[in-house]
């Protein structure tokens, strides 16, 4: 079997990082070649290219940097003598360049993304077992068509549905109701499923201003109005339950909607699906408002996807209709 060729493409993140600051916390300083370096074996068959792309906590990557990143993948995987990428990242924002990258990058080779939750000098870390799995994971035939996807503590997850589920622990990463595509079981890549809910999108730029906002017992409409006023091009909005709001915010909606600002509705619960069924203030208010309605995708992933849809220069309707595509219900 001839062998295969892999780049790793490290960015930093917990995995990367020891504790050599002064005040005791973890900073990344590991580059990337110092990471495989920290492998109890390399997988056989594999030749692996380093790519040393930044050296950051992820919490403080920005959206046009994972758009650059994502470009960096795609002339990789644009090249014959390359089977696969590794992406090692922080897991903070992991599931959000995860889906970015599924978004942008048009291809059938493998893209995975891995990290670590406990820093490289920690007896018992889990960055090298990770990082092994992954490299397997990029070079095995049976991960091509996948899209991009995270692998962590031998399970891997499509970027679409996967997140960070425990602010510490090793296996933090989870796909709720979907689960996961499959895993890496001692060298062996096991795949149970294929995932469904894929596009991909030639954004030249990510429209930046898109706003988050997440909706709490008794909110007013001051931020969602703050928003549009300083100039957002999209609002997500995390609502309660099936994609209800307050009264004010509600109304709120109508109004920036109507303005021409697109509002996109996500929930606030791990699981589950947003429709409009309630009214007086609930998701048919909305709805009726013209609000988009994201599906299961949560409040990241829907403004990930947004930035995308907008830096392609796509009107509401338009985005209207692709998050129709990626939520399941076109």
């Amino acid at each position: 079997m001839a062998q295969k060729k892999v780049v790793v493409i490290a960015t930093g993140g917990t995995i990367a990082s020891r504790h050599v600051s002064d005040d005791g916390s973890s900073i990344a300083d590991m580059s990337g070649e110092a990471l495989l370096e920290t492998l109890h074996g390399r997988p056989n068959g594999v030749e692996v290219i380093v790519d040393q792309f930044c050296n950051v906590g992820s919490y403080t990557l920005e959206l046009p940097t994972i758009f650059d990143l994502a470009k960096r993948i795609e002339s990789y995987v644009g090249r014959d003598d390359i089977d696969g990428v590794v992406v090692t990242h922080g897991t903070d924002t992991l599931e959000e360049t995860a889906f970015l990258a599924d978004l942008v990058v048009d291809t059938r080779k493998p893209m995975v993304f891995t990290g670590a939750q406990r820093s490289a000098d920690i007896p018992d870390t889990d960055g090298p077992r990770n990082l092994a799995d992954a490299i397997r994971l990029a070079a095995s035939e049976r991960a091509v068509g996948l899209g991009a996807v995270i692998v962590f503590e031998q399970d891997f997850h499509a970027a679409r549905d996967v997140t960070k589920t425990h602010a510490s622990r090793v296996d933090t990463f989870a796909s709720g109701e979907h689960g996961k595509l499959g895993e890496v079981d001692e060298g062996d890549v096991i795949v149970f499923r294929a995932p469904t809910l894929r596009k991909t999108f030639r954004p030249q730029k990510l429209e930046t201003r898109v706003d988050l906002i997440k909706l709490a017992v008794g909110v007013d409409d001051k931020f969602v109005r703050f928003s549009a006023q300083s100039g957002a091009k999209a609002i997500v909005l995390e609502c309660f339950g099936r994609g209800n709001a307050t009264l004010p915010v509600a109304k709120a909606v109508a109004d920036i909607v109507a303005a021409g600002t697109p509002v996109i509705v996500t929930s606030r619960c791990t699981q589950g699906r947003v429709r409009p069924v309630y009214g007086n203030g609930g998701g048919a208010d909305l709805k009726q408002a013209g609000a988009i309605f994201a599906g299961d995708l949560t409040g990241p992933k829907a403004r990930i996807l947004a930035c995308v849809l907008l830096g392609a220069g796509l009107a509401a309707a338009d985005m209207a209709a692709e998050f129709r595509v990626l939520a399941g219900d076109a």
